[in-house]
């Protein structure tokens, strides 16, 4: 998209004001279609931060998405520009990569379609 979806922009905002993480989305971004949950910004953050942290190879980059940054972003009110996705996962043919959800960052501006709510896969 050249011009970001207000609406959808909306739902990102209030996701961050409400410090919720149970609004479920689905959206595509560049052919991948990607589903799962939002997160406010500095939850999205402090995860990766911990995961990182625990990283023997990738531990030097936890504090570049520490909390600190996020929270003072998210004093300022600015309008969302990134949807923050857990428990997310990819969805490829019949399957969802990772199959445990992982974590994405996603511009709003290169979201060209979505919906609300995610695809679970089920054993036939």
């Amino acid at each position: 998209m050249s011009k970001p979806d207000d609406l959808l922009a909306d739902i990102a905002a209030k996701v961050e004001s409400a410090q919720s993480n149970q609004m479920s989305l689905t959206v595509v971004v560049g052919g991948a279609v990607i589903t799962g949950r939002l997160a406010p910004e500095a939850v999205w953050r402090e995860r990766v931060s911990e995961v990182l942290k625990d990283s023997d190879r990738l531990g030097q980059f936890s504090g570049v998405f520490a909390a600190e940054w996020s929270e003072d972003r998210t004093d300022r009110r600015e309008t969302p520009t990134h949807l923050h996705f857990h428990l997310a996962r990819i969805l490829q043919g019949s399957v969802g990569i990772p199959e445990t959800g992982g974590m994405y960052r996603v511009a709003i501006s290169d979201v060209s379609a979505w919906t609300v709510g995610d695809f679970s896969y089920s054993e036939p």
